[in-house]
C-alpha cells in the first residue's frame, strides 16, 4: 500500500477564493441565525459567478437575517468591490427531518473521520500546516496593504518528500504589474517571513492572473472539503461543514472525532490517530465508532471517554454559538476551537 507519508502534496485556498466566499457567506449566514436564536437549524448553501450569488437550503430559526446583506457584507470585507446580484431561495427544515433531531438524533447519516498527528505543534502533518500558514499570510498582506498589487483569489499548494518541503506553489490575483514584481514580492513578504525553504518555488506558473473571484470563476459551498480538512491524506465521508449548524453530524460528528483523535495522541497513546464515526438519521448512538493508529491497531477502547450523541457534542464543544464564519479559511482543524483543546484522559 502507498505509504503518503514518503510524498504528498496538499493545497490551501485563500480567502477570496470564489469556493471560498461561498463557505463563509454559508457560515456567515448560520452565525447570523445562532446569535439571535441558538437552537437555529441551518443548512445553506452558496453558488456564485459572473455577477450573482445564489442561495438556498433551509433554515429554522426564531430570528430573521438579510441573507443579501450578509452576503455583500463578506464580498466587502475580503475586499471585493463589484456589485454582485444576490438570489435568495431558503425554507424551513422539513419537519419529518426535524423530528428525529427534536429527539437528540443525528440530523442526517454520514461517515465522519477525526485525524491527529504528532508531526508538528498543530497535531497535523507538516505540509498541512504549512500551506495554511502561506495563504494567511498572503491574506495579511493584501489586508495591510503592504503588496498593492495583489488582489483577494488565489491559492497555494505544497509538496512534501521524505519530511522536507520539496515544492511550493503560489498563485495570486493581481492588477496589472509584471511577474517578477509578483515572484519578488510573494519572495519576500510571504515565503521569507515562514522561512520557507523549497526545492522548488513556482509563483503564477500559469502568467498573468488578473481576473479573478466571481468575475472569472465560479464558486460553490463545500467544493474545498480537503482544505478544510486533512489535504486528503486521510478517508473522509464526503459531507461539507460550512452552512450548517451542529446538529448535523457532518460537521459535528466530525469536530468530536478530531477532538478524540488530538487528545489520545496528547495523551501520549500513539503518535497519530485515526477515529471514524458514522451515524443513521434521527438516531442518536453511533452505528460505527472506532480509532485506530498509524500502524492499524485498533485502540478504539480509548474512545470510552467521548460521547459521540450529538446532544452531548454540542454540549462538550458548546457548538450553538456564532463561532463559524471564521472556521471557513484556512481549514477547520489546527486552529484555536473547541474541538482543538487537549484535556486530560480520565
Amino acid at each position: 500500500m502507498f505509504d503518503w507519508r514518503t510524498m504528498y502534496t496538499v493545497e490551501s485556498v485563500r480567502a477570496g477564493h470564489p469556493d471560498k466566499v461561498c463557505d463563509q457567506i454559508s457560515d456567515a449566514i448560520l452565525d447570523a441565525c445562532l446569535a439571535q436564536d441558538p437552537l437555529s437549524r441551518v443548512a445553506v448553501e452558496a453558488f456564485g459567478g459572473h455577477g450573482i450569488i445564489i442561495i438556498g437550503g433551509e433554515i429554522t430559526t426564531a430570528g430573521y437575517v438579510d441573507v443579501r446583506n450578509v452576503a455583500s457584507a463578506v464580498m466587502a470585507r475580503i475586499g471585493y468591490k463589484e456589485n454582485i446580484g444576490v438570489v435568495s431561495n431558503i425554507v424551513a427544515q422539513s419537519p419529518e427531518i426535524g423530528a428525529g433531531v427534536d429527539q437528540g438524533g443525528a440530523g442526517d447519516q454520514g461517515i465522519m473521520y477525526g485525524y491527529a498527528t504528532r508531526e508538528t505543534e498543530l497535531y497535523l502533518p507538516k505540509g498541512v500546516a504549512l500551506v495554511h500558514e502561506i495563504v494567511k499570510r498572503i491574506d495579511a498582506v493584501h489586508d495591510s496593504g503592504a503588496l498593492p498589487w495583489l488582489r483577494p483569489d488565489g491559492k497555494a499548494q505544497v509538496t512534501i518528500s521524505a519530511g522536507a518541503v520539496a515544492t511550493v506553489v503560489v498563485s495570486v490575483q493581481h492588477t496589472d504589474v509584471q511577474l517578477d514584481v509578483i515572484s519578488k514580492g510573494i519572495r519576500e513578504h510571504v515565503l521569507a517571513p515562514l522561512n520557507i525553504e523549497a526545492g522548488t518555488v513556482l509563483i503564477n506558473p500559469a502568467g498573468p492572473f488578473t481576473q479573478g473571484g466571481f468575475s472569472a470563476d465560479t464558486g460553490l459551498t463545500g467544493r474545498k472539503i480537503m482544505v478544510d480538512t486533512y489535504g486528503g491524506l486521510v478517508p473522509h465521508g464526503g459531507g461539507c461543514f460550512s452552512g450548517k449548524d451542529a446538529t448535523k453530524v457532518d460537521r459535528s460528528g466530525a469536530y468530536m472525532a478530531r477532538f478524540a483523535a488530538k487528545n489520545i495522541v496528547a495523551s501520549g497513546l500513539t503518535e497519530e490517530c485515526l477515529v471514524s464515526v458514522a451515524y443513521a438519521i434521527g438516531k442518536a448512538e453511533p452505528v460505527m465508532l472506532c480509532a485506530t493508529t498509524g500502524d492499524g491497531k485498533d485502540i478504539s477502547t480509548a474512545l470510552r471517554s467521548f460521547d459521540f450523541r450529538p446532544a452531548a457534542i454540542i454540549e462538550r464543544l458548546d457548538l450553538r454559538r456564532p463561532i463559524f464564519e471564521k472556521t471557513a479559511v484556512y481549514g477547520h482543524f489546527g486552529r484555536v476551537a473547541t474541538w482543538e483543546e487537549i484535556q486530560p484522559l480520565p
